[in-house]
Formats: C-alpha cells, sequence, structure tokens
C-alpha cells in the first residue's frame, strides 16, 4: 500500500469556500487524530493499512489555525468532536486545549480504554460519549489487544462512572465468529450502550463463520424483542428497528445517504491538519477533501457511486449504504477480492439481521413500547456518534 505523501489538489481559496457543498445539513463532526500513536497492537487495527499507524505522533498545526478554519468553513454548522486516534489519550495535553478553547461544541472520545483513569475530571465531565474499544469478553479482547487488557479497561471503567454524567458505549469490532452470545450479551449489563461492527479482514468470514455469526444475531434479536418496556442497547439492532419503523429517520441525518457520515459531515483531521472523509482511507492521496494549515474543504470524495448496487438491494431502505470504505474499495477501485471476501458477507448479515427484526414486527412491537423506551429508539443521542449499521 501506498505511504502517507503530501499532494496538492486544485482548491477553493480560503475567502470563498462553498459551505453547501462540502457540509450538506446543519451539523459537522471533527474527528481530531491527536496523535497515530497507539499504545497496544490490536491485530486487526486499519490504521495499520498503508503505513498510517505512528506515522504522525505530534499534532503539527496550531488551534490558531484550527480555530480560523472552523471560523470561515464551519460557520454556522452544529459541531461536535471527537478525539481520536491512534490512541488520543497519549496526547492529553491537546485535548485539554481544544475543550478550553471551543467550549461551546460536543465532545466524545474513541479510546482503547487502557488509560482513562488518568483523565482529570474537566475532561471526563465534558463527554458526551465515550466510545470504548472491546472485542467481547476477557479471553477474546486479550487475545486481539494483549494480556489483562480487558481487566484494565473494566477498572477504569468503574474509575470514571461517578466522575462523569456522559454515556459509555462498548464499541465492539466482531473479529471471530467463535465470539459468543454470552459475552456479546454481557457488554450489555457493563456498558451503557453496545456498538458492534463486523471486521473488515479478508477471510474472516467462511461459511460455517457466517452461520455461527447468524445463530447470534438470532438471539440478540430475540432478546430485544422480549421487553417492550425495557430497552435492550445494541446499537445495531436499535438503528434498525428505527430505520424500518420511522423511515424518514434513516435519511434525517445523513442527507439520504450512507448511514456512516462520510458522504456527508465528519471530517478526518490528521495530526499535520489534512483532513479526510474516512479515518480507514489516510493513505489515499485521492481522498484528501480539505487541509487546517492551509485553510480549505470541499466536499467529501466518498460518495455514492453508480457502480454500487445498494440501491437495488432490499436492505437499502434501512441500511442506505452502510461503510463507503468498503463499497468504495470494492466496486469503485474494483478490489474484486475485497468484494468477495469483505463487503458481500457484511451485506449478507446486514440483510439477515433486518430479516430478523422483521420476524418479530418491529412496528407493533414499537407500538407497545413504553415512552422512554420510543424516545431512545428513535433519538438516542449515540447514533450521532457512531455508523449505526454494523
Amino acid at each position: 500500500m501506498n505511504s502517507i505523501q503530501p499532494i496538492t489538489l486544485l482548491r477553493p481559496t480560503p475567502s470563498s469556500p462553498d459551505k453547501q457543498a462540502a457540509i450538506p445539513g446543519h451539523r459537522v463532526e471533527l474527528q481530531l487524530l491527536t496523535t497515530l500513536k497507539c499504545n497496544l497492537k490490536c491485530t486487526y487495527c486499519s490504521l495499520g493499512v498503508g503505513e498510517v499507524l505512528g506515522s504522525q505522533q505530534h499534532v503539527d498545526y496550531s488551534l490558531d489555525q484550527l480555530s480560523a478554519f472552523v471560523d470561515s468553513q464551519l460557520t454556522g454548522l452544529e459541531t461536535y468532536v471527537t478525539f481520536y486516534g491512534g490512541e488520543p489519550t497519549l496526547n492529553r495535553p491537546y485535548m485539554e486545549e481544544v475543550i478550553a478553547r471551543f467550549p461551546n461544541f460536543r465532545y466524545q472520545l474513541q479510546t482503547n480504554g487502557t488509560l482513562l483513569d488518568g483523565l482529570p475530571d474537566a475532561v471526563l465531565a465534558r463527554m458526551s460519549n465515550f466510545l470504548i474499544s472491546i472485542d467481547g469478553g476477557e479471553g477474546t479482547t486479550d487475545g486481539y489487544r494483549g494480556r489483562g487488557i480487558y481487566r484494565q479497561v473494566m477498572k477504569n471503567l468503574a474509575a470514571i462512572r461517578p466522575r462523569t454524567s456522559g454515556s459509555i458505549t462498548a464499541r465492539m469490532t466482531w473479529s471471530h465468529p467463535e465470539i459468543s452470545f454470552e459475552e456479546i450479551d454481557h457488554l450489555t449489563e457493563v456498558f451503557d450502550y453496545l456498538y458492534f461492527q463486523f471486521v473488515a479482514d479478508r477471510g474472516a468470514y467462511p461459511a460455517e463463520g457466517m452461520a455461527k455469526r447468524k445463530a447470534i444475531i438470532t438471539q440478540m434479536v430475540a432478546r430485544f424483542f422480549q421487553h417492550p418496556d425495557r430497552l435492550y442497547p445494541v446499537i445495531p439492532i436499535m438503528g434498525m428497528v428505527r430505520n424500518k419503523v420511522m423511515p424518514s429517520k434513516a435519511q434525517e441525518l445523513y442527507q439520504g445517504k450512507t448511514q456512516c457520515r462520510a458522504s456527508t459531515h465528519i471530517l478526518n483531521v490528521m495530526p499535520d491538519g489534512r483532513i479526510f472523509p474516512c479515518p480507514d482511507l489516510l493513505y489515499l492521496p485521492e481522498m484528501q477533501q480539505g487541509s487546517v494549515v492551509d485553510n480549505w474543504l470541499r466536499a467529501s470524495p466518498l460518495q455514492p457511486d453508480p457502480a454500487m448496487p445498494c440501491a437495488s438491494c432490499e436492505a437499502y431502505s434501512f441500511c442506505r449504504g452502510n461503510c463507503m470504505k468498503n463499497l468504495y474499495l470494492a466496486y469503485v477501485k474494483k478490489d474484486e477480492d475485497y468484494r468477495r471476501e469483505v463487503v458481500e458477507p457484511i451485506c449478507e448479515l446486514v440483510r439477515f439481521m433486518g430479516e430478523e427484526i422483521d420476524r418479530h414486527d418491529p412496528q407493533a412491537w414499537f407500538a407497545r413500547a413504553s415512552l422512554p423506551v420510543r424516545k431512545l429508539i428513535t433519538d438516542c443521542e449515540v447514533y450521532e456518534y457512531v455508523e449505526i449499521m454494523p
């Protein structure tokens, strides 16, 4: 893969940015990569592609430059910030400076959780949501992340609970078909919400593994519909149910495009100030859509393409395109192995999940659901911070 290289692009002048073309709608998410360094070596890390991980360890632009970019390119937009990495807490001073400089923004932290206990109360109190990466139970998590990581994360989680009012969401990469329903289910008891995403690894979806994943999905969906007055807080199921019972909600935040935000309003700002729509495609120069240092921004180049078969898929009404990175690599870059080994199995699982939800008559369940449950289904704030589709 290509290493990250500086490139020159034709771009609008800072004095006349086309805000409507760059950011449709009224909201923008600044995903600020505080560093590309990490204190763990997870076996499936997407930043390992293209020699990204560790390539930039310090933020090279100034807060004055970031402020000038916000003032000229994002004026009038509701702005929320996700601190991202690498491991973002390795650059805690930068996080503190951003929060102090932009006190009216909303904040989220996506972290491996190993350094959470070292964050000051002032930072913890400003986080609307924590996305804590975890892979399942202790054996699974330690297998991917290193011995003792699961217990360390759980200890830190207990330590910060009394110090924050933000939601705490497990971000689980469903990497292996041997992960059990019990260990996934347990995460719903420990965290406020569980967001899982199917791993984008070649060779991860043999026929036997697909059958095992489907069996677990069946169990999870059944658990979700078991009680109309108690929420089973699994974001992908919640999001699919929302999109089925209130179809307009499937398009509301994303201007009718992909659920993953990369086509509409997420800006991944690298430590050197370059901006990309997807954190997994930082190694592709053609994906650059702006720069904090040079103060320019264009519309995301990661858009639905006629080569993508989504519009003819029976799941499109509730899926809305799923992961644009996967679709781009498979159908625009024409990586046939990636399409066959990653994209098509994930799409099959998404369709299966939708079918399982339909078997439980989500409209009738929603009609019986308590008002608090209905409110969370339709308007859960965590929808704004994750891709919803797995």
